[in-house]
């Protein structure tokens, strides 16, 4: 990559990662009457240092004296494991939760939602330099 930073590439993998997280929350949801499952989940600590891995490189410059100077952030997809923290656990052992689940769900919606936007922001901000600005 040339210690450049490839932002399609980032947000790639992010909605695959959050691609694979609602499969694996889906299946826990679907197993939810299935004696003795214990829920699982993406390890997501594994992404963010592969994200800080990339940015490392990436130091903003001020191009111009009226800009405001930025920071640098500094500091593929996680494994499945099974699920820490359990609040509770059926007498038949399964220890599936679905309001958790749901909220995993739609937490794991949002964050899609917002890597979609990014990539349209972005796809406009070209968009906008290839017809010439204005």
């Amino acid at each position: 990559m040339d210690g450049k930073l490839n932002l399609f590439a980032v947000i790639s993998k992010r909605m695959d990662w959050l691609g694979q997280r609602q499969n694996v929350l889906a299946r826990n949801m679907a197993n939810s009457d299935t004696p003795n499952y214990v829920p699982q989940d993406l390890d997501e600590g594994q992404f963010l240092s592969v994200l800080r891995r990339r940015l490392e490189p990436v130091d903003p410059k001020r191009t111009n004296a009226a800009h405001m100077s930025g920071t640098a952030f500094r500091s593929g997809p996680g494994r499945i494991g099974d699920q820490k923290n359990t609040y509770e656990t059926s007498p038949t052992g399964n220890s599936v939760v679905l309001e958790e689940q749901l909220m995993k769900v739609a937490k794991t919606q949002g964050e899609y939602q917002l890597m979609t936007n990014l990539y349209r922001k972005h796809m406009d901000m070209f968009r906008t330099i290839l017809r010439g600005g204005g």
